[in-house]
């Protein structure tokens, strides 16, 4: 399994129910991205200009949660996250990490199964970003208690991708 194939994007019926109303129960409103360049969740890459896209809030950990029959209770939380407005092709797959840019700052907030935060790291991506990542992850999942571990962008907060135990 490369890194990529362990990163997970938000899964499809997820998508659908976002595209028409998020989990802060607001209505989706989709735009035409005239920059590109947003961190897309739904098919793990950077959007282009000219892409119609939407940004809705989203909570993972919550959702995770309900499939799992946990209460994460107060650790349940909901941020930004860009989509495409509609469907699209997913994850192309095989290469690094998504979002894993040189010199960028991540969180690697580490989660147990009952849903509560164990703890995290921020990360400097530095010249090796899959590495870092990589290194981050073989770190959070050598706990036994970790269950899933949400990677996030420090600055703005924004949820890239979740990777559970392999």
């Amino acid at each position: 399994m490369t890194s990529g194939d362990r990163a997970r994007p938000i899964e499809e019926a997820v998508l659908a129910e976002l595209r028409v109303r998020d989990d802060a129960g607001r209505a989706c409103v989709p735009y035409t991205d005239g920059e590109g360049g947003a961190p897309l969740r739904c098919c793990l890459r950077t959007g282009a200009a000219g892409e119609r896209i939407a940004l809705v809030s989203y909570a993972p950990l919550r959702r995770w949660a309900a499939r799992t029959g946990v209460d994460p209770g107060a650790y349940d939380e909901q941020g930004p996250v860009f989509i495409h407005a509609g469907e699209c092709a997913g994850p192309a797959g095989g290469g690094g990490y998504p979002f894993a840019h040189a010199g960028a700052q991540r969180t690697a907030r580490r989660y147990d199964a009952r849903g509560h935060i164990l703890g995290g790291r921020v990360l400097d991506l530095g010249d090796d970003p899959d590495g870092v990542l990589e290194r981050a992850l073989a770190e959070a999942f050598a706990d036994p208690e970790v269950a899933l571990v949400h990677v996030r962008a420090a600055e703005f907060g924004c949820f890239h991708f979740e990777v559970h135990r392999p």
